[in-house]
């Protein structure tokens, strides 16, 4: 039994498919071929009987006549017209006592007296291979008889042995020599298959890779051959693409917490001596107005700074077991209070979820529901759903938590930068685009995933999935 190292170099597609492929099919051809090869040969073996036959009924009825009426000139002129088609060897008559009455030929292979007789006797024709000296020798004998059907005679007509065996033996060279020639055309057919359908796209794909370990790991893998190539090319590629974003994010975020740390402390400097002078205005002027709006922008540019020291964080995870509802409660009222829109007239709030614990950090979770449900309430219109439940993706189990509004939605060009830091799609001055990564790198760091689809009511469905640990 054949087997490869598969960490061998030498062990390709090429040889693979030769070997898995090429060799069972060659198995199979020499099988059918042997087991039609021995069926052709019985054939012929029987066709070159055959003609002996067909030249045996041919001369039986003029051999009988003339036996019937005596005359040894006409049986001697039937016997010799045995001889017109070269593949009789010798040709002989016997009387109904199994007495020999006339030869013709060049090969002497006449019977014994009793079995000739016994052979007429039974009137029935038949062929069989006896031994003539060294040679093999083949002989079909044919009751003769006259016109009342009374058996006067036997006909035996004779070919060497040999004529089956050459001939078998050429229709087996040639039967061996044309299934060797059609196991090269399969190679030839495998090795061009792969060279054409595999070999190139595979060679494309193996060339582009080593470029992008090499000088160019911008360069993406060239797309084509068949369809499971350009799935894994595709996949290869948004791989790469995904490895080069998460290394660009993971700047981002570096770069993002050292330009917080180092606005936050002149930011507070601004914000306290605002404060302190407005202590000193009088509350109608415009100097009063003009430190107010200080203060608020002051206020936006300390959010902006949370969030980007939140989403540049990297501390490990502190998870503890709690209460789902809870959590979802505490981040749902403390959202709410934020919003000065809903504070007054709160909008209609679902909450739907059997008893449940989740292991979290409570912080970075609460950091990432705040920032869902604040994006939902300023998206929605009146209603708002919060459900949770135990769930299985593929062979994961976890917790499934929904946060859906009956907003306006997402459009299908938004939703794949949705969680992309300083994307938004409010106004300028009303959204910094990181609330949404935050959140989506705080449910990645619990292992999780969060997915974007169109809610119940129309507007934007926030699906997230927590494994079990």
């Amino acid at each position: 039994m054949l087997t490869f190292n598969t960490t061998n170099k030498f062990y390709t597609i090429r040889l693979a498919l030769l070997v898995g492929v090429l060799v069972p099919v060659i198995l199979v051809v020499a099988t059918v071929g042997s087991w039609s090869l021995r069926l052709l040969e019985q054939q012929v073996n029987a066709r070159m009987q055959q003609d002996i036959q067909l030249i045996a009924d041919a001369i039986r009825l003029p051999l009988s006549y003339a036996m019937e009426q005596d005359r040894v000139e006409s049986i001697n002129q039937a016997l010799n017209s045995a001889f017109t088609i070269d593949v009789v060897y010798g040709a002989y008559v016997y009387d109904e006592n199994g007495e020999e009455i006339a030869r013709s030929g060049r090969r002497a292979a006449r019977v014994e007296t009793d079995q000739a007789a016994t052979l007429a006797a039974s009137g029935n024709q038949r062929g069989e291979f006896s031994q003539a000296g060294n040679e093999e020798i083949f002989s079909y004998f044919v009751p003769l008889t006259d016109t009342g059907g009374r058996i006067t005679g036997l006909l035996q007509l004779t070919r060497r042995g040999s004529d089956f065996e050459d001939y078998i033996a050429e229709v087996r060279t040639i039967a061996w020599i044309s299934l060797g020639a059609l196991c090269l055309v399969l190679a030839f057919i495998v090795i061009a298959g792969h060279h054409f359908a595999l070999g190139r796209p595979l060679r494309r794909m193996l060339e582009g890779m080593g470029q992008i370990r090499g000088k160019e790991p911008q360069r993406r893998l060239h797309v084509a051959g068949p369809s499971e190539i350009r799935t894994i090319a595709d996949g290869v590629n948004n791989m790469l693409n995904r490895v080069e974003n998460s290394e660009k994010l993971a700047t981002i975020g570096r770069l993002a917490a050292g330009v917080a740390h180092e606005l936050g402390s002149p930011l507070a400097a601004l914000d306290g001596k605002a404060q302190q002078t407005l202590r000193h205005t009088s509350a109608d002027s415009k100097t009063s107005h003009n430190l107010i709006q200080i203060r608020q922008q002051a206020a936006r540019m300390e959010t902006i700074i949370r969030q980007l020291l939140d989403y540049g964080r990297d501390n490990p995870l502190q998870c503890v077991s709690l209460d789902t509802e809870s959590l979802l409660r505490q981040a749902y009222e403390h959202t709410l209070s934020e919003s000065s829109h809903w504070q007054e007239q709160p909008p209609q709030v679902y909450f739907e979820g059997k008893k449940h614990r989740i292991l979290v950090d409570s912080l970075r979770f609460d950091q990432a529901m705040c920032n869902l449900l604040r994006n939902a309430l300023q998206a929605s219109h009146g209603k708002i759903g919060i459900s949770w439940r135990s769930a299985r993706i593929f062979d994961r189990t976890g917790t499934e938590i929904v946060i859906e509004d009956d907003g306006d939605g997402v459009a299908e060009s938004e939703a794949e930068h949705l969680f992309d830091p300083f994307f938004t799609t409010k106004p300028i001055g009303q959204g910094t685009g990181l609330g949404l990564a935050v959140a989506n790198a705080a449910i990645k760091d619990h292992g999780g995933s969060i997915d974007v689809t169109e809610s119940k009511w129309g507007g934007a469905r926030f699906t997230i999935f927590l494994p079990d640990s």
